[in-house]
């Protein structure tokens, strides 16, 4: 209600005024869904308004509400693509402008760490003590099929200059925003205190893809999906041994742990080779002439 109020009494006042107040007015009402712009007009009212208070009070005692306010539906990976994920995938569907971020520790770990649809093959967790036999839910795929929906994988310990991005591209989209962020926790069985190298080497071995898909650029005509990760620098089964998820396995059931780590490497090659692939077939298609697609 207090945007509504604000958006009707700076119209009302804009008809009235001159002068800068009345192009920083227009200016807002103009741009009130753009970061920078309500900015930039909040550091020109606020001087402006101090003078014209007790004209416009609604205004003045609204004018910290110039900035836009971003805000952000926020929940761990077993609410995401477990027990919450009918909700979710309602909020998804419905196009409206709304921001969504999952934090992916691959299990329920706020509960002490049972499989969810998160946890990835070969992991170990509660009631998945012998391996998880099922491979992880894809949810920023199924994101990506609805094709009007800002879909992008992160990690701030990994590489926070994309983050960076791809919460600002969020942010400045104008619809449903989904940021899946690998989210490193105790339960995975590794030294908290290393969870920095451990996110770096998640995105330089493939275990954690890095990329953004942008349905504003589709609009434009180019590719709306970017990998932002695009080479294997560090072997998948080494990074595994790092944490005791798996390595248990591989302590109590050698052949069984070496075939699902097999499997896994397989899935997670597949993976980033058909990212790679829809880039560089995306691209292609549209540097075609009509006749030849």
């Amino acid at each position: 209600m207090t945007a509504l109020q604000q958006i009707e009494a700076v119209e009302a006042a804009a008809k009235e005024v001159d002068g800068e107040l009345k192009a920083v007015f227009e200016k807002w009402l103009a741009g009130w869904l753009c970061a920078t712009t309500c900015e930039e007009v909040y550091d020109a009212v606020c001087p402006l308004l101090e003078k014209v208070k007790d004209k416009y009070p609604v205004i003045y005692n609204l004018r910290h509400f110039f900035p836009k306010i971003s805000q952000w539906i926020q929940g761990g990976d077993g609410w995401a693509y477990d027990i919450g994920y009918g909700g979710l995938d309602h909020i998804i569907a419905s196009g409206i402008n709304l921001n969504i971020i999952v934090l992916d520790t691959e299990m329920y770990s706020n509960t002490g760490g049972q499989k969810s649809k998160a946890t990835p093959l070969g992991a170990v967790a509660k009631f998945a003590a012998a391996g998880n036999r099922r491979n992880k839910k894809d949810l920023g795929m199924i994101a990506m099929s609805y094709r009007d929906v800002y879909v992008a994988s992160v990690s701030l310990q990994g590489n926070p200059e994309q983050c960076i991005k791809a919460f600002t591209e969020a942010e400045a989209y104008d619809g449903v925003s989904l940021l899946i962020c690998y989210a490193p926790c105790r339960e995975q069985g590794f030294p908290i205190a290393k969870s920095l190298e451990e996110s770096r080497l998640a995105i330089q071995s493939g275990y954690w893809n890095l990329y953004r898909y942008n349905p504003l650029l589709a609009k434009e005509g180019k590719n709306p999906l970017t990998l932002d990760s695009t080479e294997i620098s560090y072997d998948l089964k080494q990074f595994l041994a790092r944490e005791n998820r798996y390595a248990l396995l591989m302590r109590t059931k050698k052949d069984v742990a070496t075939e699902l780590q097999e499997q896994l490497k397989t899935d997670y090659t597949a993976r980033l080779d058909w990212l790679g692939e829809e880039v560089w077939s995306q691209e292609r298609r549209m540097e075609l002439p009509r006749n030849e697609e």
